[in-house]
This record gives structure tokens, sequence and C-alpha cells, in this order.
């Protein structure tokens, strides 16, 4: 059940709240000073605290109302505070709010604004044990999967990066094909690699092919190798990838360029390990694991009729689709820290603009970005005008970023309020505003 503290030395003030607030389903503990609302707060799982100015002790400066706000700060960092103030404590109320308070009202309150701002607050508090709860729970996933299994260095704080390596690495020790599918430059090769890395194939071969990367002429060559006089220019025999990955791992890069006579020669060797070289009447024969990745769209390839449906269930036993770097905002500041290396530090306000940046070009965007960043800097602290990046569209700027970067600067600082505030260049306030507008919910 919600939970609110309320510290205040008037019995008539404490009773008056508890009713109200119990009237709504709210459970409400009332103190009478300071001293034993701190002895409930250490007690009791409170979710939101509603403290006087001023007490019996301290009847005109506000100074005892202060020393308590600070030592409930001082005890939960994150737990929203409602200051009850008089006329007299306005302005120390005003510094209070801008140390961290949660909202001022005056006495006497008025009920509806009073349980409208209590409602709020309990929502967002909420919202953000959730987050802990989530973070908590991916951080125990992370660790296992890590101390388990080799994950090739790669930098991740996000669920779905998270749930895409649970996957790459259930199925790394089955023979079957994965298909990694993905926009370019969203880490298909280095979920490859991890794959292979966990296979159990100590030792076997990793071989690479961009089948983009070939004219189509020369993509059966590359794959299946050729004999002497094969092609115009081939003047000596030549090993093909899939000989070259024999016991192995082959990982085809940008499968759907491969034009259709090499489909037909893939899913032959798919089904039955055997092949020819161009050129050459011997059947071969290997045993190899085939990855493959793309970033279009094979489904539609197949419906155009330019990829083979057979080939396109014979690759796609299982699927790992990689999000776009935009759809995993959470990795944005540690892929960048990572990359920075400790060469520089990032300023707040480049901090904002990764955030906020659209990241087209994804994982390799960042790191060229961050790269180019960090030589101009020599070492000095890196502002957002190093990072040369477009502005954002007009209806997201630094000053109203995306639920996504509110989200993402929430996870970097570990759901603290005031660092991700910083992260973002807002204030506290602001961001509790953008919080509660977009429901924030945990990821």
């Amino acid at each position: 059940m919600r939970t609110v503290l309320i510290i205040d030395d008037h019995p008539g003030v404490g009773e008056a709240l508890a009713l109200l607030l119990s009237l709504h389903d709210i459970r409400a503990l009332v103190a009478p000073d300071p001293a034993q609302g701190l002895a409930l707060l250490e007690r009791e799982d409170v979710d939101l605290v509603i403290q006087d100015m001023n007490f019996q002790a301290d009847t005109t400066s506000g100074l005892e109302g202060q020393v308590l706000f600070k030592a409930l700060r001082a005890a939960r960092p994150d737990l929203p505070v409602i200051l009850l103030t008089a006329w007299t404590h306005l302005e120390s109320a005003v510094a209070l709010v801008k140390a961290g308070a949660a909202d001022y009202l005056a006495k006497p309150w008025d009920d509806a604004k009073l349980l409208a701002t209590v409602e709020n607050l309990l929502e967002l508090a909420e919202s953000s044990r959730a987050l802990h709860s989530g973070r908590r729970e991916r951080r125990r996933r992370h660790e296992a999967l890590a101390g388990r299994y080799r994950l090739d260095g790669l930098v991740f704080a996000s669920d779905a990066m998270l749930r895409c390596l649970e996957l790459a690495c259930q199925v790394a020790r089955s023979a079957a094909p994965v298909l990694i599918t993905g926009p370019n430059g969203s880490g298909k090769e280095r979920v490859a690699v991890i794959v292979h890395a966990n296979s159990g194939l100590t030792g076997a071969p990793f071989v690479a092919v961009n089948c983009g990367a070939l004219p189509g002429e020369l993509i059966e060559a590359e794959l299946f190798g050729s004999e002497s006089g094969a092609f115009t220019g081939s003047t000596r025999a030549r090993e093909g990838r899939f000989e070259a990955a024999d016991g192995g791992t082959l990982f085809l890069d940008e499968i759907g360029n491969l034009p259709l006579a090499g489909q037909v020669k893939l899913l032959r060797v798919l089904e039955t390990g055997r092949f020819e070289r161009l050129g050459s009447s011997r059947t071969r024969e290997v045993k190899v694991r085939v990855l493959s990745a793309t970033n279009a769209d094979l489904r539609a390839m197949v419906r155009a009729g330019s990829f083979r449906e057979d080939l396109y269930y014979r690759l796609n036993v299982i699927e790992i689709a990689l999000p776009a770097l935009a759809e995993r905002g959470e990795d944005i500041l540690p892929l960048a820290e990572h990359f920075l290396a400790g060469r520089a530090t990032l300023s707040d306000g480049a901090r904002a603009a990764l955030l906020a940046h659209a990241w087209p070009g994804n994982v390799r965007e960042l790191k060229n970005v961050i790269e180019r960043a960090a030589l101009l800097a020599g070492g000095q602290t890196i502002g957002p005008e190093l990072l040369a990046l477009p502005a954002p569209a007009a209806h997201r700027n630094l000053d109203e970023p995306s639920r996504e970067a509110v989200q993402a600067a929430l996870n970097s600082a570990g759901g603290v309020v005031s660092r991700a505030a910083q992260a973002l260049g807002l204030s506290r306030q602001a961001l509790y505003r953008r919080m509660e507008r977009y429901g924030m919910d945990a990821p």
C-alpha cells in the first residue's frame, strides 16, 4: 500500500492530513517531530514525505525544517518531499525546491491541489521503484550471462541487447543456421563472433565474407573456390570460403546481395554439405556452421522473386533481430565512454546531445563521432560543439528530450533523477514534469 510520512508538530495538522489521505486509499504515518520522523523512515517503507518547515522549537526561521529536509535527503536521496510552509518561510521553501524538494504548499493548503501533487509524486515514485527493480534484474542477468559465456567485450546496458545476446548464447552450441538482422552499423558481425566464440568449436576457424562487397560474378568463386581458367583472369586453383571454414563457422554478411545462381549453390551446401569449385566437376564435402546477416527485408525479397524462399527458411532457423541504437538509448552513453577510453570526458551538454541524436548510422556512427571529438578535444572536456551533430528536429530539442532519451538518462544515472536531469541539461523539476508527461513506466 502507498505510504506517506507526515512530520508536523501540530496534532491537528497531522490528523487532518492523515484523514484526507486515508479517504483516497493512501496510508499515512504521523510523526510529531523530526527525530521521530527519521526513526519512522528507517523502520517503514515510505513512498513520500510531507514535512512542516517550522517546529515549536524554531517558529520563526524555518531552520529546523531545513535541517530535517537535509537529513531526509541524506537518508533517502530520491524520496520525494513536499514542504508545508507559512508565508514567512516561503523563501526557504523555494530554496529547498531548488535543492531537490519535490514541491511546496502554503498553509492553509488546498485539499485538491495537495491530493493531486501527492498522487503524481506517488506515481513517479512507483515508476522509480520499478525502474530500480528492472535495473537490478537486468544487472543480475547481465552478470550471469558474462559469467557463463564469452561476450567478446561487447558493451551494452539495454534490455533489448541483453535479450539478443541471451538468445545468441543459448543457440551457440547448436548446429542450426542463424540469421542476424538489423540496420547497418548495429553490430551484426559482433554478435556472429559471440555465437562462434560460445559454439564449443575451440580453435576452429571463423571466416567472414561480405556478399555485398564483391561483384556478382565473383561471389560464387569466393564462396566455393575456383580452378585455374574457370573465368577470365583465373590463373591458379583457389580455395573458397567454405573450404577455409571447414570445421568452423562461415559468416555471410549482406546475404541479400547473393545472386540467384549463388543462392542455389548455397542451398545445396546447407542441405548436403557438398559443393563443386567453379570450373570443376569434383564434389567436395565440408562441415560448416553458417551464420548470415542482412539489413534487407528478405521476406519482401522473397515476395519480389529476388531471394529464394527455400533458402530463406533454411537460413532463418533462428533469427536474432538487433535493434537500432535509437531503440536502445540506454547503450548510448556507456558506448560513448567505452569509445573514449579515458582520453577525454563528456560535458553535460555533450551527453544531452548524444542522447537527443537519432543515430541513423547506429553504433558505427557513434564510434566515428566520439573518435573525432576525442581527437579534437586533445584530452580536454568534450562539449556539444565538438560532436558536430546536426540540430535535432524542431519538435525535439535539448530542452524537450524524447521519452527514450529520458529513459536512457535515468538508466545511465542509476535511477538518480538529479543526475539524469543534469545529463539532459534540465532542472530536476523539469525532468519530473517530463517523466509525468511521458508516463515513464519502467523499461
